[in-house]
């Protein structure tokens, strides 16, 4: 069946063919949904069709008006305030809304075919010199969001995460192992392997202060005293080592990162992330620095007296950027632009997004123009999604290094919170330990999520653990709890049959079902513009409809055994919108609560 606004749209042509013999443009035909203080469904805005009419809009609306709602069964009465055309949308169609599309389990879903969009998105591009932290959780949770929202909006995607495994940073970590490590691993230290390595890489940078603190203290100029600490000369060379792939530092950087990758393997699993493709920067950085000494050969770069690459940026209103230091070692630039030619070339995307907080938006802008000037036409198809910063309230859950909030220990608060308060509000009675963890896992995780996923991405936000778990507000186990309330009805109706009766729909019923109505345009538009926020707060909207639904209305015990029917349907098709609501943000329903 035709939806609704299709059929309002081809009946004013019709209208306006049959009225006054002229054929209107479909871009003159602008429909949009009744303001809520007028009567009303959707409304027919009358002033660009006054030229066909020859009429005041009060007599075009009127005319128009009896005659969409003679011509079409889809439309019972309307209203006429000043030139808007407010249509009412018959029982008729809203039955057949629920007794139809909406009862399939993809509603609102569309398919994948050839035909589809292929797109990239990067997420989560995390350093193998620390664990994962709070920004990668946010960074995580909307890069996996929005994959399978634009997947669900017709998209065929590929996820894939770059793991920064090079560069000064990981020989940091490496060095201060070497100095203090005494030989400690995962195993022997019962650490987990990020946090393990996150350990040394703290220890470097207290030993590196220390160091450039003397030295200050020595009368040497703070920039100087950074760049001639002992400790960080031991750095860049060990960094040179592993470029020149020196056997005893490469081997020593496969153990550790080894570890890591351990480590973070765990974390994406409990986060519920995965990836199609992971790249590693060991590798791309290679392409990167090939296609950076072939622009230098053909003129498009320049080399500096002291043996640097740079790309000067001038005309485009930027300045110049370095892309390969003196000593001949890559830039964070120089593994972008050799990992988008490799994903180019394996997989030719009409769009690539990278997932990455705003404080790199200069850094994207830049990739894209030095893509474009090195002769890349797909340069133009990059996207940086630039998302705010996420942090906790102060004093709230500091991690072990003090400045940063564990991903790991908060996935930990949040489920001993989960547990604390459901024993509170006694929602685990009559659960065996098997299922108390379970349902503590998916209502702390589910908290989290949907807590952060809420809030549009471009603007920064704090999370709090406790306001996210709160079971009466817009949060996660709001949604959750309402789903499970939702099976507890369908459990107890097993033996009746689920169909639309012939009785009229109430206005409250009608609301949902025109809630309902709208979960296609929210996917879609969410896929459009990168926000899992609108699928988040449409799935909290319509779980207060549902609430105020049960509170006000039967549904088991309502007058006729049509109405039972019709509400168990109604019901059936909710519950199934919020699993699959949910489902695009990655958080489970549980099925008993």
């Amino acid at each position: 069946m035709q939806r609704i606004d299709q059929i309002i749209q081809f009946r004013a042509a019709d209208a306006v063919r049959d009225l006054w013999g002229a054929s209107v443009p479909g871009e003159n035909i602008q429909i949009q949904k009744t303001r809520r203080e007028f009567a009303g469904d959707f409304t027919l805005v009358v002033f660009p069709l006054l030229g066909y009419s020859g009429r005041s809009p009060e007599q075009t609306g009127n005319e128009l008006g009896r005659y969409m709602v003679d011509h079409s069964e889809m439309l019972s009465g309307f209203e006429v305030i000043k030139g808007f055309l407010n249509l009412t949308v018959s029982q008729f169609y809203w039955k057949q809304q629920l007794s139809g599309e909406m009862c399939t389990p993809r509603y609102g879903f569309s398919e994948v075919s050839p035909e589809s969009a292929r797109v990239m998105v990067e997420f989560s591009s995390p350093n193998t010199n620390k664990p994962l932290h709070l920004g990668h959780i946010r960074n995580n949770l909307l890069g996996y969001s929005i994959s399978k929202i634009m997947e669900a909006g017709g998209r065929e995607v590929k996820k894939v995460n770059l793991v920064n495994d090079r560069g000064i940073h990981i020989c940091k970590s490496m060095l201060a192992w070497q100095k203090w490590g005494g030989g400690e691993t995962p195993v022997s230290s019962g650490i987990k392997g990020d946090h393990l390595v996150g350990k040394y890489y703290v220890l470097f940078e207290q030993a590196y202060k220390r160091e450039v603190e003397a030295l200050v203290a020595e009368g040497n100029a703070r920039k100087e005293a950074e760049s001639r600490a002992p400790i960080m000369e031991e750095a860049r060379e060990m960094l040179r080592k592993w470029e020149n792939e020196d056997p005893g530092v490469r081997a020593l950087w496969e153990e550790m990162n080894g570890w890591v990758y351990e480590g973070f393997d765990k974390t994406y699993r409990r986060l519920g992330v995965e990836f199609d493709t992971t790249y590693y920067e060991s590798e791309t950085y290679k392409f990167g620095k090939e296609i950076i000494l072939k622009g230098l050969e053909e003129g498009v770069l320049y080399r500096k007296p002291d043996g640097s690459v740079w790309a000067d940026l001038t005309a485009e209103g930027l300045d110049h950027k370095l892309l390969l230091r003196s000593d001949g070692t890559s830039v964070y630039m120089t593994q972008d632009v050799g990992t988008a030619h490799q994903r180019y070339s394996e997989y030719p995307f009409d769009t690539h997004i990278y997932v990455v907080g705003n404080e790199q938006n200069y850094h994207f802008r830049v990739l894209a123009l030095i893509l474009k000037k090195l002769g890349f036409k797909w340069a133009d198809r990059l996207y940086h999604l630039s998302y705010g910063m996420v942090e906790l309230p102060e004093g709230k859950m500091k991690s072990r290094e003090g400045t940063v909030v564990d991903a790991d220990d908060l996935m930990d608060e949040m489920e001993t919170t989960a547990r604390s308060m459901s024993e509170e509000l006694g929602k685990l009675e009559g659960y065996s330990d098997k299922e108390r963890d379970r349902i503590c896992r998916q209502v702390g995780m589910g908290a989290l999520k949907y807590f952060i996923l809420k809030v549009d991405p471009k603007k920064n936000m704090t999370f709090d653990p406790a306001e996210s778990i709160d079971f009466n507000g817009n949060t996660g186990p709001f949604i959750q709890y309402t789903y499970a309330r939702i099976q507890s009805v369908l459990r107890k109706s097993k033996n009746v049959d689920m169909k639309v009766g012939g009785q009229d729909l109430n206005e409250k019923e009608i609301l949902l079902i025109r809630m309902i109505h709208d979960f296609p345009e929210i996917i879609t538009e969410s896929a459009d513009t990168l926000n899992p926020s609108l699928i988040a707060n449409f799935l909290y909207d319509l779980s207060r409809e549902f609430n105020q639904f049960y509170h006000d209305y039967s549904i088991l015990g309502a007058e006729s055994q049509d109405q039972v029917s019709t509400r168990l349907l109604l019901v059936r098709v909710v519950g199934q919108i919020i699993r699959s609501g949910m489902d695009l943000m990655g958080i489970e329903v549980p099925e008993r609560m």
